[in-house]
């Protein structure tokens, strides 16, 4: 499935809703190159944030930001050396997972999200 369509924009969508309301500057949405793609570029006074979104009905099984796995991460910290090469920025660069459960997907009136700060170096 297209993640731009369907529930995995309206997961990111309801990411960026939450960040907005904590302070944070949406910069880009769904940034892709070659090495990966991120989700969400964010700042605030302080730190220039590259967001994973992961959307699920609920953690029964694991916790979404678990299946932010090692090989993720290379391709996020690769994905965000790439982007940073071309925007400078003296902000703190800062990788942060949004976990959202949302139990009936996009019919889900109030999703629980879950704000990973410095999720991973």
């Amino acid at each position: 499935m297209d993640r731009r369509n369907g529930v995995g924009a309206w997961g990111e969508e309801q990411a960026a809703k939450y960040l907005k309301k904590q302070g944070y500057r949406i910069l880009e949405r769904n940034y892709s190159c070659r090495f990966g793609e991120i989700d969400l570029i964010v700042s605030n006074r302080e730190y220039l944030v590259f967001v994973e979104v992961k959307l699920r009905k609920s953690d029964a099984v694991a916790r979404a930001a678990e299946f932010v796995d090692f090989r993720k991460q290379n391709r996020l910290r690769t994905t965000a050396e790439l982007w940073l090469s071309i925007h400078e920025t003296e902000l703190q660069p800062r990788f942060d997972v949004v976990e959202i459960y949302a139990p009936e997907g996009e019919s889900t009136k109030k999703p629980l999200i879950h704000h990973l700060e410095d999720a991973f170096q």
